[in-house]
């Protein structure tokens, strides 16, 4: 699915984004999460990220705490080649 992504990919979209480990168990041992959900947002400049917020069991997003926003973004910074970016 990452190379077909990567063929077609839409200006301005990311082809992978980082997001720290004690960022994202932080946001998955808040109370009652039970899932993971990835959003997309724009900034002002336009680029394109990824947003992660912490699920509860009714499926509802759980926004009074925890949502990570900043990560990592590929473009410019990009991880060492492996099956899934090359």
């Amino acid at each position: 699915m990452t190379s077909l992504y990567r063929s077609s990919i839409p200006e301005g979209m990311p082809v992978s984004e980082t997001f720290e480990l004690a960022s994202v168990n932080t946001l998955l041992s808040q109370s009652g999460c039970t899932a993971l959900r990835i959003y997309y947002g724009k900034k002002e400049d336009g680029t394109i990220h990824a947003i992660l917020v912490g699920v509860n069991e009714k499926g509802e997003d759980i926004t009074k705490g925890v949502i990570l926003e900043e990560a990592q973004r590929c473009p410019p910074e990009c991880p060492p080649d492996s099956l899934l970016n090359k």
